[in-house]
């Protein structure tokens, strides 16, 4: 089968299962809020700490919120050994790998579109550098937690306890893309005097490229064992 084809369908297929499983989504973006209120409360009432801090508290909600989303994302495949027809049909292994974590990325950059407004709500932080770079960063940083976070999910799958395993082997992968991220939004909140932006933007991008490159390489040998 198509590589290209192969990944679109999938895509296409994660995405509509997710939307027939609306009350999760629901569920996930609701999730992402609450954990955005407890930030802000316990920070109290500090409004320029709150304001400071904003793109700190609105990646690690998207962080976790992440967790529960890759927790899943071969979850049906994986008990309902589909993903086995899938590589018997045959769908080529880095498809499958792309197909999941390009639907993984969309859902978290719609996640943070849903957490966006109500972290600037509750920080009172403004996004004086405009919302197209504010929205490069968040599809660079929701790329940057997607592709490990796939390849992770994909290894823990069949193990015991793979909701406590997955976060442990993630969050210290994925940290100079979760400071990038933050630095970047923080920027792009609070002003960039020094023109800093471009250098964590860059440094973003190359960890996706390296992720979404070594990820899609390892992955066949991750699904065959």
């Amino acid at each position: 089968m198509n590589v290209g084809r192969a990944v679109v369908a999938l895509v296409a297929k994660d995405l509509l299962v997710e939307w027939r499983a609306r009350a999760q989504l629901v569920a996930l973006l609701g999730f992402s809020v609450v954990v955005l209120l407890l930030f802000s409360f316990a920070v109290g009432p500090d409004s320029t700490l709150l304001a400071r801090h904003a793109g700190g508290y609105l990646w690690l909600a998207l962080l976790l919120a992440s967790t529960l989303l890759l927790a899943r994302s071969l979850q049906v495949e994986t008990e309902t050994g589909a993903l086995e027809a899938l590589l018997l049909a045959p769908v080529p292994a880095p498809a499958i790998f792309y197909g999941k974590a390009l639907a993984n990325t969309g859902l978290l950059v719609l996640v943070a579109g849903v957490a966006l407004p109500v972290d600037l709500a509750i920080t009172g932080a403004a996004v004086t550098g405009g919302l197209l770079p504010l929205a490069g960063v968040v599809l660079l940083g929701a790329a940057g937690i997607s592709a490990p976070g796939t390849f992770y999910a994909a290894l823990t799958a069949r193990v015991a306890g793979r909701q406590i395993l997955l976060p442990l082997l993630l969050f210290p992968l994925i940290v100079p893309a979760l400071l990038a991220a933050v630095k970047a939004t923080s920027l792009l909140m609070e002003g960039d005097p020094m023109g800093q932006l471009g250098s964590w933007m860059v440094l973003l991008l190359c960890f996706d490229l390296i992720y979404w490159s070594l990820c899609g390489v390892l992955f066949e040998r991750v699904v065959e064992t």
